[in-house]
């Protein structure tokens, strides 16, 4: 027993070396000196990875990994500093007068939130369904495509050929949005600029969540980079030290705060995006959450959607994957006559990553809002319909457009059965008034950040 190696803090999988493989290959590095050794640890499993000696070596090849050279013709140039990430961001609007008057903002505050939380909601009992699963059931159940929350409630053939599905039958007992990692960290940010105040820095962030969320309340990035400082690794070294889910999806679901406390301002949104990203996450993973801050935060100074996507894009690197993807989306979305033709263009092209990767969930948000026709429940249903990582798509895509539109344009249906009411994880916040949050959020936003 005590040779066994069972420690959530140390034990490393078959699975996360996979994940760092091709991490590995998607970055550009050229895995040919250790592809062997670490295909031959995979094939060993998890019982045998996990004694010490194994541990030891798949410490060593992490390590090596970070050491390997970029490959030759690697099309993109992806840095994870700020310096270098705006060095080679294209022209853009960095900062626009906010079209709001107070009132108005709250009331658009009110609705990102409440966005956030609907669109959240709509994904969360569906989150890792495959779309060859979902569909069928969507459509056997009449509700392809979405137009409200799902049901789940049925019997009959539908129960036998969907058992899968229709146990997933909780949303008729919700009358509060329920705790989730999406709502969590959107909290956190709000947070730590009330606490911290516009000069936070990395090390602020990450000194805040080990005081308020609890480490097994993380996931995949942050729980790596949660043990990394528990190891007494600083940031920007948290991030990517022996961590395989480094372009994964865990910093995108964290831009909403950020935005919100920079409405307007959607250089000053994506800065603080990358202090709070940096800490967990590097290149691909950095940038999502930066694109979504910085839309987020157009979208309270333009009612037009397109030039906010524009001011995001203007935020990342113009030779990144992520930006390639966005592009590929504008001008597939454009040319589509419905959202599922460029969902299957999507899938082509990015369906090889992980179902919470970064990039391929960024695309699906994409997808929900520029073929939303400015329909708030469009949107959410749309990104949600899509797959993946269902509750963060939904969610940010909610988020979008509650900013964009306000509360006051936010339809009864997907408004009423929230309540009100978030719970979270966070020490002395498990439960919350959503429109107390909203008032938070504005004393922030109106305390000179966004002037």
């Amino acid at each position: 027993m005590a040779n066994e190696v069972k420690n959530v803090w140390l034990w490393v999988s078959a699975g996360d070396l996979g994940t760092e493989l091709r991490q590995l290959q998607d970055e550009g590095r050229d895995v040919g000196p250790i592809k062997a050794r670490l295909q031959a640890m995979i094939k060993l499993g998890d019982e045998r990875i996990a004694l010490p000696a194994n541990q030891a070596k798949v410490a060593a090849l992490l390590d090596a990994g970070q050491r390997l050279p970029m490959r030759r013709g690697y099309a993109f140039t992806e840095p994870s500093d700020l310096a270098g990430i705006r060095k080679l961001r294209p022209r853009g609007p960095r900062r626009y007068r906010v079209r709001l008057s107070p009132a108005q903002t709250l009331d658009h505050l009110h609705g990102a939130w409440l966005g956030r939380c609907a669109g959240c909601l709509l994904g969360k009992p569906i989150e890792g369904v495959p779309t060859d699963r979902l569909w069928p059931f969507l459509q056997a159940t009449g509700q392809y495509p979405l137009a409200a929350y799902m049901r789940f409630g049925f019997g009959g053939k539908v129960k036998k050929d969907f058992a899968d599905m229709v146990s997933r039958a909780w949303f008729d007992k919700m009358n509060h949005m329920p705790v989730d990692d999406d709502t969590n960290y959107t909290t956190t940010g709000v947070l730590i600029v009330a606490k911290y105040g516009p000069d936070f820095a990395p090390a602020d962030v990450a000194t805040f969540w080990m005081e308020n969320i609890p480490l097994l309340c993380t996931c995949t990035a942050e729980r790596v980079a949660y043990r990394n400082l528990a190891m007494l690794i600083q940031p920007p070294a948290s991030g990517p030290w022996r961590n395989p889910y480094r372009e994964w999806i865990g910093a995108q679901i964290r831009a909403d705060g950020w935005a919100w406390a920079c409405a307007g301002r959607p250089e000053l949104a994506a800065e603080f995006a990358w202090r709070d990203a940096s800490w967990t996450h590097e290149r691909n993973g950095i940038y999502g959450e930066m694109f979504f801050a910085a839309l987020i935060a157009a979208a309270f100074a333009t009612d037009d959607l397109a030039d906010a996507i524009a001011a995001a894009a203007g935020e990342i690197p113009e030779h990144c994957r992520l930006r390639e993807c966005v592009d590929d989306c504008i001008a597939w979305c454009a040319e589509d006559a419905t959202w599922q033709i460029t969902w299957e263009r999507i899938n082509d092209k990015y369906g090889h990553y992980h179902p919470v990767h970064t990039i391929n969930n960024a695309a699906l948000v994409l997808l929900g809002l520029l073929h939303s026709d400015g329909d708030f429940g469009r949107a959410i249903s749309i990104a949600v319909m899509g797959g993946w990582d269902t509750d963060c798509n939904g969610a940010t895509a909610g988020s979008v457009m509650g900013a964009l539109l306000g509360v006051k344009a936010l339809p009864e249906k997907w408004v009423a059965p929230l309540n009100d009411t978030l719970h979270s994880d966070l020490v002395g916040f498990t439960t919350n008034r959503i429109s107390d949050l909203a008032t938070r959020t504005e004393r922030i936003a109106l305390g000179g950040l966004s002037s």
